[in-house]
């Protein structure tokens, strides 16, 4: 069919009319039924048969070439990247989704719900994966279909990747990027993943704060615990230490005291972005408090434009079982959180100074934990893509997008700006009570028909010229 202005309509039309038929759910429904757990070892086989025999083929259907990945990761999962370029002189963007899941815990489902199965309950698809992540590249899958069927051809050229190991941190895509370039080179990139923070405004996010990981450990070198009775008051007690080395790193109210951590200029476009966030409670989630950490930014910025702190865990002694000993050894296992305004290099060396200026040169730094650090990244929000994003967005919703300078979980958007050098924009259409990674993992249908509309229209802009 020719294009018309009134073609843009029809496209989204089409798009929503694939949720309301059932055609949605029937193909998320399939994707699902494949058990593609990647921290699983003897799954691996299925994050494979999820390229090959369910993605190939609904990209070739299409008129996408496509090619997989394999991972240079021993035991991990491939990426496949299918590609349609109508024109080489026309912009090319690159899409993005992952087909791993995590873990089901099949027993922890209620009401009998099968997590490798779809069911639909109101408003709710349950299903392992249904958000997170097969059902949004799904219905990017399927917005692309309908700006075909409508204008016959795209209008710009789409690069679509799928890879299998989001859940376990993305390994092997860094290294996959850098030897296959030319396979993956876009203008921009456009992912669907992750959490909305309103049921009245879509979101656009542009990229996540970065996680730097470290336990602090006090070991006086003594084999084991000592006598409380004969040993209290004279010996060294390792978590007197420990905690008195933890409390100068913050105030009691949480406020950060090592300025090398800190931001020391936050670009007014985040403020600004920040500032115009709107976000819905979510039942059953403790408010913020006010007065915790920063009180003179607001709690949009210090969630996605601070640096944040955070003790995971801590012991000494036996918590559960404590005996009367003088412990000689105790350890806290942290985390930062930060955005791109500090180096995530910078955390602990300040550490390392802040606690020797204080007299704990013997607080041992261990970096070394099981748990990979993972870098922050940001789109400005006034880059020209972000904005035509956005405007798109208006055109077929007629209200704006929140626009997220950082996410407030973690996502590989680093490795796309620092490989590609594109601007890196995520479009989510879950929400926060959407359960992932836990039992009863569900979308909302009316979430998902958002989502679909906005992305065919972002598909049909690009194609407008």
């Amino acid at each position: 069919m020719p294009a018309t202005p009134d073609s843009r309509a029809a496209a989204i039309e089409r798009a929503e009319a694939f949720v309301d038929s059932g055609r949605f759910e029937a193909d998320l429904a399939a994707r699902v039924a494949v058990p593609t757990e990647s921290q699983v070892p003897e799954r691996s086989d299925e994050l494979h048969r999820y390229q090959t025999d369910l993605m190939a083929p609904a990209f070739a259907k299409l008129g996408f070439d496509h090619t997989i990945l394999n991972n240079p990761v021993p035991a991990r999962g491939p990426v496949l990247v299918a590609s349609r370029i109508e024109d080489p002189a026309l912009p090319t963007v690159l899409l993005y989704g992952h087909g791993d899941v995590v873990r089901s815990v099949a027993s922890e489902w209620e009401n009998g719900r099968d997590p490798y199965h779809v069911s639909r309950e109101g408003d709710r698809l349950y299903g392992r994966g249904v958000v997170d992540n097969k059902g949004q590249h799904t219905l990017a899958v399927l917005a692309l279909e309908a700006v075909l069927a409508e204008r016959g051809k795209l209008g710009f050229n789409a690069k679509f990747m799928i890879e299998t190991g989001e859940e376990q941190g993305s390994p092997g895509l860094d290294a996959m990027m850098v030897q296959h370039r030319d396979v993956f080179a876009a203008d921009a990139f456009l992912g669907f993943d992750g959490p909305r923070k309103s049921f009245r405004r879509l979101d656009l996010n542009l990229g996540c704060r970065g996680g730097v990981f470290f336990s602090l450990v006090v070991d006086l070198g003594r084999p084991g615990g000592l006598h409380s009775g004969h040993f209290g008051g004279v010996l060294p007690d390792a978590a007197i230490i420990l905690a008195q080395a933890l409390a100068t790193i913050t105030t009691p109210k949480g406020r950060i005291l090592i300025e090398d951590w800190l931001p020391k200029h936050v670009p007014n476009s985040v403020r600004a972005a920040c500032h115009d966030i709107i976000a819905d409670p979510v039942e059953g989630m403790p408010q913020p408090d006010p007065e915790w950490g920063f009180p003179e930014l607001s709690e949009h910025e210090k969630v996605l434009a601070w640096t944040s702190f955070i003790i995971l865990a801590m012991s000494a002694g036996n918590p559960d079982n404590p005996v009367n000993a003088v412990p000689s050894y105790a350890k806290a296992t942290c985390q930062i959180r930060h955005t791109v305004d500090v180096d995530a290099a910078v955390f602990v060396p300040a550490l390392r100074k802040h606690l020797d200026a204080h007299g704990f040169e013997h607080v041992a730094i261990d970096t070394n934990i099981g748990r990979d650090q993972f870098l922050a990244s940001r789109t400005d929000p006034d880059d020209p893509w972000v904005q035509r994003f956005r405007r798109s967005i208006i055109a077929t919703h007629g209200e704006e997008p929140n626009i997220l300078p950082s996410s407030s979980g973690s996502n590989p958007s680093e490795i796309f700006k620092a490989r590609l050098g594109v601007p890196v924009v995520w479009l989510p259409s879950s929400y926060a009570g959407c359960n992932q990674h836990g039992a009863n993992e569900h979308g909302l249908i009316s979430l998902f028909c958002e989502g679909i509309a906005s992305t065919a229209g972002i598909f049909w802009d690009l194609g407008a010229g």
